[in-house]
């Protein structure tokens, strides 16, 4: 862990601030006291033993604003602790990975008593939130000063003070100078390089690095499409029989790229440690609600919400609201098309230089309405799915991971297959396709990033010139850093992220026979999205606790069925391109069963290329087995060892029956 915050002295200790605390204005004096009682309390106390502050000292707070900020650290034993109760893996002398222990802490390679380097900036907050998420409330029935705020044994005090809305936010400080450091390396400066994964995924955590590692290879895997596709464009257009090649190409592709990810993530997370890291049982989600009782598997105090009431809440409203809006995109969709034929026709009719660049405009403002569309859909995808009442983290997720793939594969892609499969126009599916692309990706640019930094620059001069104009005696450094991070956006994860690499995998890969040049757009896009990304992650949102994640979970399988999906279409469109049908000019059952026949073999091929590629490479499977073993041996050796003791224990009583 290496920061060079300032060190600010407390009455406990001197410690670096990791993480920030905001409370509301009208907070009460007693729940402030309370609380730093128990974040600074000892564990056997059912304290959190972190190190706590106020931003500002007494005098300063009667000149400044923001005197319910609070800073949050750590000693070096009690983040030592927390790494081993958490479970986290690192590199031993031996150059295995095994998972952290206080007591062996000697036997860990970099560990030394004398250097704070072991643990990175990013595991150090990570167990910060943490200690924090797991202070409970004990005795307590109400949280001090707010009686409608009730609390019962068990009840996580963080959650507890966020909805109550006394905690406004928790979040992780930047270390300015490592983060000039990343960013030089990064994306300062503009050169064709593969990105520092490890450098991010120390000051980020695994799962944003995990999205950077992502997104980089998937640009690179879409290089050799992009090459082979530009001739395609350029010579042969409109004979579609010989996308037949380019289609075959692109579907043994999307299998391999899948599959040579999976290992090439196994590698990056060995590495990091978290391809071995257990998991632990997950607790209830914040959100997560109803009538206080007990666990019947871990006997702990926690609300139970009958699972029948969640699944009539899901089939009744869920479902029928999903479907509702279904038909509206479709809605939407057609109106679309009465705009194209409006346009054509009066083309048509005038054939003007004006009219023809007027057909462009019924896709354009189409594009941006899908925009629109899915925003605003994500928003009630969000609430349905809070609403619902899912316990676990894990379950909210997929629920809304459904919701939203569903909806947004409909609403970027019905207008697509209509063309191809009713209308059977491939001029105009060409056209649209490459207007919603590219619309969808100019938009993305300014939405995501763009328009972010823009506004948080002004804040940013706005904040430096009130410090300026400060009279106070006080370390405006550190002061104007958490006043402009208190202000930035808050990062919401990689959800979004990943959803607009899946939409451009299905732009991609469902209908490459007829347009193979969306696997250039879709590199130059990528070459800007990692620059614009990283500038988002460092300069326009708040730094994000780090969260450790061993793959990119669920999205491997949306990718996976995307690349399905993928061999269907291209098979039905070139069985639909009027040289394929000249072959067959009096039956079309022959047609048709000889391209479902062709569909099933690339199916076939496609799974066996699947099986036939491991998901981790030979030295990985051999390291986790060898750990496997070993746990095995470590639980045998324990348990005889128990043994030993329990019959020396038997015989000693027997002796002494013998002896009375």
């Amino acid at each position: 862990m290496k920061v060079t915050l300032p060190a600010l002295d407390t009455c406990e200790s001197s410690f670096t601030p990791l993480v920030v605390l905001e409370l509301a204005q009208d907070v009460k004096k007693e729940t402030k006291e309370w609380l730093k009682n128990r974040i600074v309390s000892k564990k056997e106390d059912g304290g959190a033993q972190l190190l706590f502050r106020p931003l500002l000292n007494k005098y300063e707070k009667e000149t400044l604003e923001n005197e319910n900020l609070y800073l949050v650290g750590a000693s070096k034993i009690t983040l030592l602790l927390g790494a081993e109760a958490m479970g986290l893996v690192k590199e031993c002398n031996d150059n295995t990975m095994r998972a952290f222990t206080y007591g062996t802490r000697h036997n860990f390679k970099d560990y030394d008593d004398d250097n704070d380097d072991f643990l990175t900036m990013a595991e150090c907050q990570f167990i910060i939130k943490h200690e924090l998420e797991n202070l409970r409330a004990r005795d307590e029935k109400m949280i001090p000063g707010y009686p409608q705020a009730k609390l019962y044994p068990g009840k996580s005090l963080l959650r507890r003070l966020l909805t109550s809305g006394i905690v406004i936010q928790v979040f992780p400080l930047h270390d300015n100078e490592a983060l000039k450091k990343l960013e030089d390396s990064w994306y300062t400066r503009f050169t064709l390089k593969y990105q520092p994964l490890d450098c991010i995924r120390g000051y980020f955590g695994e799962t944003i690095a995990l999205y950077f590692g992502f997104l980089e290879y998937f640009t690179v895997a879409l290089i050799p499409m992009a090459v082979i596709g530009l001739p395609y464009y350029l010579f042969v257009w409109e004979d579609y029989d010989k996308y037949v090649i380019f289609a075959s190409f692109n579907l043994i592709w999307s299998t391999v790229i899948l599959e040579v990810w999976k290992r090439g993530c196994a590698n990056m997370t060995y590495r990091w440690g978290t391809l071995v890291m257990k998991r632990q049982f997950e607790e209830p989600r914040p959100g997560f609600h109803g009538v206080l009782g007990i666990n019947p598997i871990t006997g702990r105090e926690e609300p139970l919400y009958p699972s029948y009431k969640r699944q009539l809440r899901i089939y009744l409203v869920s479902l029928p609201f999903v479907c509702l809006c279904l038909y509206f995109s479709l809605y939407v969709m057609m109106i679309y098309f009465d705009m194209e034929a409006w346009a054509l026709s009066l083309h048509e009719n005038s054939g003007s230089e004006w009219t023809s660049v007027l057909l462009y405009v019924p896709s354009i403002i189409y594009a941006i309405v899908i925009e629109i569309m899915n925003r605003l859909y994500r928003y009630a995808a969000e609430f349905l799915t809070s609403w619902e009442n899912h316990r676990l983290e894990s379950a909210y997720q997929n629920h809304l991971i459904l919701k939203v793939l569903v909806f947004n594969f409909l609403n970027c892609f019905a207008s697509l297959f209509y063309i191809a499969f009713v209308l059977r126009d491939m001029k105009l599916l060409r056209q649209s396709l490459a207007t919603l692309l590219i619309t969808s990706q100019i938009l993305n640019q300014i939405m995501e990033s763009l328009l972010p930094y823009w506004l948080q620059k002004k804040h940013h001069v706005q904040v430096r010139r009130k410090v300026q104009a400060l009279k106070a005696d006080i370390d405006a450094t550190l002061y104007e850093q958490v006043v402009l991070e208190k202000e930035m956006g808050t990062y919401l994860g990689t959800f979004d992220d990943y959803l607009e690499l899946f939409l451009q995998f299905g732009y991609v890969s469902l209908f490459s026979c007829v347009y193979p040049l969306a696997a250039a757009f879709a590199v130059l896009n990528n070459f800007t999205e990692v620059n614009s990304d990283a500038l988002k992650m460092c300069r326009v949102l708040k730094r994000p606790f780090a969260e450790p994640s061993a793959n990119i979970g669920v999205w491997q399988l949306a990718f996976e069925t995307m690349s399905v999906i993928s061999v269907v279409t291209n098979c039905a469109l070139i069985g639909m391109s009027p040289q394929v049908n000249a072959l067959f000019p009096e039956s079309k059952l022959d047609l048709i069963l000889i391209v479902v026949a062709v569909e099933h073999v690339l199916l076939a091929l496609k799974f066996i290329l699947a099986f036939a590629i491991p998901d981790k490479p030979r030295h990985i499977q051999m390291k986790l087995a060898r750990l496997e073993f070993e746990s095995l041996e470590a639980l045998k050796h324990q348990q005889m060892k128990l043994m030993a003791q329990n019959l020396k224990e038997e015989s000693q009583e027997s002796s002494k029956k013998e002896e009375a």
